[in-house]
């Protein structure tokens, strides 16, 4: 059995969870505070919010002095998800627990006998807890290309990497029939903005798509609509625009549409450092800081002559298969020790 911790923030991490389940031979349970999606086919284990400390009420030293990530003193949610967590461990002995992501559950599980993967995220990961989590860690899944690896990382850390290249719910889908031939005044761009909060306000985008009266603007997500399915809309686009969280990028990816790439300020710099990596990869046309209005025509013109062939370098199609491999790998039973005395050893008569 694997256990696989889920976030709850945003809708990536709990992709990438049914993405790499749905490719593993071993039972995988989900844990989370989420609800179980309705195409897991494991067990789901629902587990009691860790947030929120009362009306008026800090949180009493929430990272430990700086050692952890969120374990304030005396919070009973936190206590009780620990004890569903451990519960469901001492209760089902799995052989591997991953963590996508929390650095106090890959340290639980650990410190109970578990070997656990950790989920990796680019950007600084020096800080006290992500080096406890990833030092202890057994395997970490990096969801980008060996070609473009994270600077930094100390070879400990490397040597232990499988890197999957980025996967999304998206990859093997049977594309629309091309995009369709259109006449430069009339292309289309998709905003794809995610379930993860973002920064960009409605004037804005507004002001970028009167600025490009040959392209018609179609906003998914933040001030946008949401859909559970932006994939023929990714499909028939000349251009996305989208922030660089991995889950977000790997659906551009998959979809092969060229991209306009704007990072958002997120803890430990993770778009930055992802957008750093599309940037350098040449991968997509990339923005530190959300482009005037007066940019929008050439940043799209640009992006829509690169095209979206260099895609394959970053999510060749085979990432979430690769991950459950490498899970497989690591909870498989050991082989049993031999012993010498059939080894051809003679051993003594008393």
């Amino acid at each position: 059995m694997i256990g696989y911790y889920v976030h709850h923030q945003g809708k990536g991490h709990l992709h990438r969870a049914r993405c790499v389940a749905r490719h593993t031979r071993t039972p995988v349970t989900g844990l989370s505070s989420l609800p179980r999606p309705a195409d897991w086919t494991g067990d789901w284990v629902r587990l009691p919010p860790d947030t929120g400390t009362g009306a008026g009420t800090a949180p009493a030293d929430p990272t430990a002095r700086g050692r952890l990530h969120w374990v304030p003193r005396h919070h009973p949610g936190l206590r009780a998800r620990m004890a569903a967590v451990a519960a469901w461990i001492e209760h089902t002995a799995p052989a591997l627990l991953v963590s996508d992501v929390s650095v106090e559950v890959a340290t639980l599980a650990r410190l109970m006998g578990v070997p656990v993967a950790v989920s990796a995220m680019r950007g600084d990961r020096s800080d006290p807890a992500h080096r406890l989590a990833y030092d202890l860690a057994d395997a970490l899944l990096a969801p980008w290309p060996a070609e473009l690896p994270e600077p930094g990382w100390p070879a400990a850390w490397r040597a232990k990497t499988e890197h999957t290249g980025a996967f999304s719910r998206h990859d093997g889908r049977p594309r629309p029939e091309g995009r369709p031939a259109r006449p430069p005044q009339a292309r289309e761009v998709v905003v794809l903005l995610g379930a993860g909060g973002t920064e960009l306000t409605a004037a804005r985008l507004r002001a970028a798509a009167e600025a490009t009266p040959g392209w018609r603007w179609t906003v998914l997500g933040g001030p946008g609509e949401w859909t559970d399915d932006p994939w023929p809309l990714l499909c028939r686009a000349d251009a996305v625009v989208t922030h660089a969280g991995q889950n977000a990028v790997a659906e551009c990816a998959a979809a092969r549409t060229p991209a306009v790439v704007v990072p958002q300020a997120r803890p430990h710099g993770e778009q930055l450092a992802t957008a750093r990596a599309l940037a350098a990869g040449e991968l997509a046309t990339v923005r530190t800081h959300w482009p005037r209005p007066h940019e929008w025509p050439g940043l799209l013109d640009a992006a829509a002559r690169r095209g979206g062939d260099r895609w394959r370098l970053w999510a060749p199609g085979d990432g979430a298969a690769r991950a459950a491999r490498l899970l497989d790998t690591l909870a498989a039973p050991a082989p049993a020790l031999a012993d010498p005395r059939r080894e051809g050893t003679i051993c003594a008569s008393p």
